[in-house]
């Protein structure tokens, strides 16, 4: 049986320092908040909804989990330059019976995305504020994921 994973940057955030307290601009409400529609109108269900403890990347999901009705957690080892493949590896450890979703940031969404489908850690695809990744893999490990879909708020006209 596969999995489904979302994988979420933050919406537009403002200058500031220190950087895990930037906040999330008027755009970025916005972005996050048609991102959160989008979500709920694709259905999918309960979900776990985990995303950085950095202030734009927690603001950006909390829409999301009112939406989707979902509690809102909390994972130290997905902020801007964490290793994705210590994500990955968490990913693995992560006994779930219901999709995935991450709220984080660039590079490491990118890379997370690029490991995860391609097998390869690098710089993987660029991700726009509140871009949003659909992953699909019976497993978490490099190069065994499917990339469903991506969207972004401007797909949405936001």
């Amino acid at each position: 049986m596969s999995e489904r994973l979302w994988i979420m940057r933050h919406g537009e955030a403002g200058p500031g320092t220190p950087d895990s307290a930037r906040e999330l601009t008027p755009r970025g409400r916005r972005e996050v908040a048609a991102m959160a529609e989008w979500l709920k109108a694709r259905g999918i269900g309960p979900c776990r909804l985990v995303a950085s403890p950095y202030r734009r990347a927690r603001q950006s999901a909390e829409p999301i989990a009112a939406a989707l009705g979902v509690a809102l957690e909390t994972h130290d080892g997905i902020t801007p330059d964490d290793d994705p493949r210590a994500v990955a590896d968490w990913l693995l450890h992560q006994a779930e019976d219901r999709p995935l979703v991450l709220v984080s940031h660039m590079p490491l969404v990118g890379a997370l995305t690029g490991l995860l489908v391609e097998g390869r850690g690098g710089a993987g695809p660029g991700f726009p504020t509140a871009g949003l990744a659909e992953l699909e893999a019976e497993a978490w490990a490099a190069g065994c994921a499917r990339l469903r879909g991506f969207v972004t708020p401007a797909d949405l006209a936001v």
